[in-house]
């Protein structure tokens, strides 16, 4: 495209020529398992397709004679987390649809998902970040039956998107094509739930004032309302055009939902090989796609757990992208959005304000978009800048005239500020993340003595006592994927919000993660390298801090470290892997991950991808 920023133009030309060994090879060997497995009638034996069809009933003949397009479904569903519980319903449904199409829709695995929501602050989440590995495994066990032509993808959250995305790509000569369910409806002020937390960290309410307000606040199906990771997701699959167009943000249980999922199936059943409209996964998901991800990350303030997760999404599709070609799309992509915990409103008001369709509008019109991107919805990228709706009990799409809420939704000639919501910061302390866009600017650089943790039970103690009144830098080490499977550290926001509402500077660095969520507290995070030793026996610089050492964090130079001379001291020792909740059968996944800024994966390190 012709007006394309030259920043965004520059990191993708430079994305593409250090992708082009491993992107070459990965095309490759799609088409060559595409031609291998296009038609499963001669690719597998009769007994092996009776044995797929075996239970298809009144679909066993369509499948048997491949009447038409065959759709697997890897689903996420649990009643767990409220996002995936309207899944259970739908595999009958989006059968229905497939049929409507004259085509066939087969459940072909089943993932296991879990909510950081119900795991923050416990053990269980030292195997969250892992989980997507093992989603990516998962997926790929049920597509590996090669009964299918397509698959749809019923998957929303923190890690299952990811890892639903990473498994498919390894059969990315199929379409794919995410179907969301949807937010739950608005409850509890998000304002009001964050004073009931913090007054709950002073020891001013007690747990059942703290359990009604976030029984009010995450009440029903549906994703969680603020803008966290699994927001950050649908947000991402839209401008990499893996949804119908406007799929994210529709509540479960609207005619408007039912019809975007009924389009999905119709939609999958086109595209396929067989007909003149091909579009395989492997061709959706390239260079241009994995820069739009992160522009819109840019844009809206999403979750800083992408930053991670875009690299590692890239790398299963033979593309690799690091954190300085998103530091530098941040610095000329304009954050457009502030949805809570950055802004006021949730998802639902930023959807009614115009939401994603609006976005990309934006962006493609500022040209810091790619809007000639192969998409499974729409023709190009520009399909993604409209909104659903029902004409008549018919679904359309139209026009967004402008925001509908300047204080939540605002255009890229006057945007809440001139640059994206992350930035990278780098010293003698190693390269990390700094989320600005829900940090006030007046403390974008904190310079204070820091005091170092290796457990966040250690801090909320510290807390508590009274020590960490004062200026602060919290250094929370030995959190990274080698140590502990790298757990988001959200119990820490309180406490430290609690000491910087009291005036206090106070600033967080960490190797572990933070939650889609995070706010307010400025933080350094995913600090690479993790302060355990690698295989080679080398140690990252967080090992060496000491409680008392200055350490200087700032967003607006990108700095991240200390004036003490780190060169003689030794490692601190780390506290041995901890076992229980099944954190001991997940050893092999932290002995062999990789660091963050590759996405902290060890099946793609295992992969040699």
């Amino acid at each position: 495209m012709s007006n394309l920023h030259p920043a965004v133009e520059r990191v993708t030309d430079r994305i593409i020529e250090r992708s082009r060994k491993g992107r070459t090879a990965y095309l490759a060997l799609m088409a060559e398992e595409g031609e291998r497995h296009k038609d499963r009638n001669t690719s597998l034996p009769c007994s092996n397709l009776a044995h797929g069809f075996a239970a298809a009933e009144e679909d066993k003949a369509s499948i048997a004679t491949r009447a038409g397009p065959n759709i697997g479904i890897i689903s996420a569903y649990n009643d767990t987390i409220s996002a995936h519980q309207p899944y259970g319903a739908y595999p009958p449904r989006l059968k229905i649809y497939a049929r409507e199409a004259g085509a066939t829709a087969q459940v072909a695995g089943a993932t296991p998902a879990m909510c950081d929501g119900v795991t923050q602050g416990a053990d269980g989440m030292e195997l969250s970040l892992f989980s997507r590995d093992v989603i990516a495994l998962a997926a790929g066990v049920g597509l590996s039956h090669n009964m299918y032509d397509a698959v749809a993808l019923l998957g929303i959250c923190d890690k299952i998107v990811p890892g639903l995305l990473m498994g498919s790509l390894r059969f990315g000569w199929l379409p794919a094509m995410f179907i969301p369910s949807g937010p739950m409806a608005s409850g509890l002020a998000n304002k009001e739930k964050q004073r009931v937390r913090q007054l709950y960290a002073e020891g001013k309410v007690g747990r059942a004032e703290l359990l009604e307000s976030e029984s009010k606040s995450y009440h029903s199906p549906g994703t969680c309302t603020f803008y966290g990771t699994a927001n950050s997701n649908q947000m991402m699959m839209e401008l990499m055009g893996l949804h119908m167009p406007g799929a994210a943000f529709v509540q479960p249980g609207t005619q408007l939902r039912q019809e975007l999922d009924r389009a999905a199936m119709h939609r999958l059943s086109a595209i396929t090989c067989d007909g003149n409209d091909y579009r395989p996964l492997s061709a959706c998901v390239d260079e241009k796609a994995i820069v739009n991800a992160a522009v819109g990350l840019l844009a809206t303030g999403g979750s800083t757990n992408h930053a991670i997760h875009i690299p590692a999404v890239a790398r299963a599709a033979g593309i690799i992208i690091d954190w300085s070609d998103m530091a530098e799309l941040s610095h000329a992509v304009p954050l457009l959005a502030r949805v809570y915990p950055n802004g006021s409103g949730d998802v639902n008001h930023f959807h009614a304000a115009g939401g994603i369709g609006f976005v990309i509008r934006e962006l493609v019109a500022a040209g810091l978009a790619h809007k000639d991107i192969l998409t499974v919805g729409g023709y190009d990228l520009g399909d993604y800048a409209r909104e659903p709706w029902l004409d008549n009990g018919q679904l359309e799409w139209r026009d967004i005239d402008g925001s509908g809420d300047a204080d939540m939704l605002r255009p890229a000639a006057d945007p809440f500020q001139a640059d994206g919501g992350m930035r990278l910061v780098e010293g003698n302390l190693g390269r990390a993340c700094f989320k600005t866009s829900a940090v006030d600017k007046s403390r974008w650089t904190i310079e204070a003595p820091c005091r170092v943790f290796s457990d966040q039970k250690a801090v909320a103690d510290a807390f508590t006592a009274g020590e960490l009144d004062r200026d602060v830098v919290v250094v929370m080490r030995f959190q990274g994927p080698r140590a502990n499977g790298m757990p988001e550290l959200h119990a820490l926001t309180p406490p430290l919000g609690v000491l910087q509402d009291k005036g206090y500077k106070v600033a967080l660095v960490t190797d572990g993660r933070m939650s889609g969520a995070s706010g307010k507290v400025p933080a350094a995070i995913h600090c690479s390298p993790e302060a355990l030793a690698d295989k080679d026996g080398n140690s990252g610089p967080l090992s060496l801090l000491q409680d008392g050492d200055l350490v200087r964090l700032c967003a607006t130079t990108g700095t991240l470290s200390t004036t003490a001379d780190l060169s003689a001291r030794t490692p601190a020792t780390a506290p041995p892997a901890a076992s229980g909740t099944g954190r001991e059968i997940f050893a092999m996944f932290r002995v062999g991950a990789d660091e963050a800024e590759k996405g902290g994966s060890a099946m793609l390190a295992a992969a040699g991808l």
